[in-house]
């Protein structure tokens, strides 16, 4: 009853007047268009959705093959002191260059 009185409207027809049969849609016509549509919407509604999953799985996966490229080129330093003792026990090079004898420090630089 609303839909035919905004027609009404529309059409500057009075109220109390009948549409005029051209104007009218048999209700299974009106009916088919609405499953249509929302047929469509599904439609679209999947195809935005598996997009923006591929977008997803394609940002995660050059993400993991920059960081397993970058990691191939990763170098590992060692570095070995020697340090030789006149009193005997444990000595300990430090790496600011100070070396420790017997927990006491030895100020002088490991050459």
């Amino acid at each position: 009853m609303n839909m035919e009185r905004n027609l009404k409207e529309e059409l500057g027809i009075d109220e109390n007047s009948k549409i005029p049969a051209d104007y009218k849609i048999p209700y299974f016509v009106h009916q088919d268009d609405m499953n249509k549509l929302d047929q469509s919407h599904k439609r679209i509604e999947k195809w935005i959705l598996g997009f923006a999953i591929a977008i997803f799985v394609a940002l995660v996966g050059t993400n993991v093959a920059w960081i397993i490229y970058e990691n191939q080129f990763e170098d590992v330093v060692t570095e070995t002191y020697t340090a030789e003792t006149d009193q005997g026990g444990t000595a300990i090079a430090n790496g600011d260059g100070t070396v420790t004898v017997n927990g006491e420090s030895d100020l002088h630089e490991n050459n």
